[in-house]
């Protein structure tokens, strides 16, 4: 599971990440840099998703929690924010989505919780050389009847951890190197589905951080800053 993340600047890019970017026409650097910086990203608040929009590749705030457009209201959403690799292609909540709306989502790191309450303890992931690390997504559109507006929402897709995130939990988002980006989110489904199965393990550490971060009324950077244990 992926429950909390971070994305906020000075953004690094790898040199291949810069590449592709260019490629897509997307300067993503820019519009990290004229948000806000999101220490502590929780369920239901909105983040930076990439997307297809009008002018090609868009960078959009969506909500976190994906809604699909049957659901009753967006509460939803609190139960969506991950997708599971190995069922989002025929879950209910996800399939649609998947055929056609796939995503990427920015992140400087994620956090995960090690240990047992109340004594449990988090950790920062991140890339090790500090790249902005790029998650695969899913969006959605959702309105309450024809005459309201539409409220867009995603899902971080999660797999099987890596050897570092291994031994924090059982889950990590799927990170997806600048080489899959373009077909995870033009590719037809099948393509997306091996795309996934194709995600090399992603270069990763951790450090501990504050317990503040369990709060999502927390949102300083201090929340990203190492603590001593």
């Amino acid at each position: 599971m992926c429950g909390r993340y971070a994305t906020f600047g000075p953004v690094s890019l790898s040199r291949e990440a810069r590449e592709v970017l260019d490629q897509l026409e997307l300067d993503i650097m820019s519009e990290i840099h004229l948000r806000e910086d999101q220490f502590n990203i929780a369920p239901t608040q909105k983040a930076l998703v990439v997307a297809h929009g009008r002018h090609g590749y868009e960078a959009k705030a969506f909500r976190w929690g994906l809604v699909p457009s049957w659901a009753k209201d967006l509460k939803l959403g609190a139960k969506t924010i991950n997708a599971r690799a190995e069922t989002v292609a025929t879950k209910p909540s996800f399939r649609n989505a998947f055929k056609k709306r796939r995503c990427l989502v920015p992140a400087s790191g994620y956090f995960e919780w090690k240990g047992e309450s109340p004594n449990k303890q988090p950790y920062f992931i991140h890339d090790p050389a500090g790249h902005l690390l790029m998650f695969a997504g899913l969006w959605e559109g959702w309105r309450a009847s024809d005459a309201e507006d539409w409220s867009h929402t995603f899902t971080i897709i999660t797999g099987e951890p890596g050897k570092v995130s291994g031994d924090i939990h059982d889950r990590q988002p799927v990170i997806l190197p600048p080489d899959l980006w373009e077909v995870w989110m033009d590719g037809s489904p099948e393509d997306a589905s091996a795309t996934l199965a194709a995600a090399p393990e992603a270069d990763l550490v951790y450090y501990p951080v504050p317990k503040a971060v369990g709060s999502p009324k927390n949102k300083g950077p201090e929340l990203v800053r190492p603590v001593n244990l």
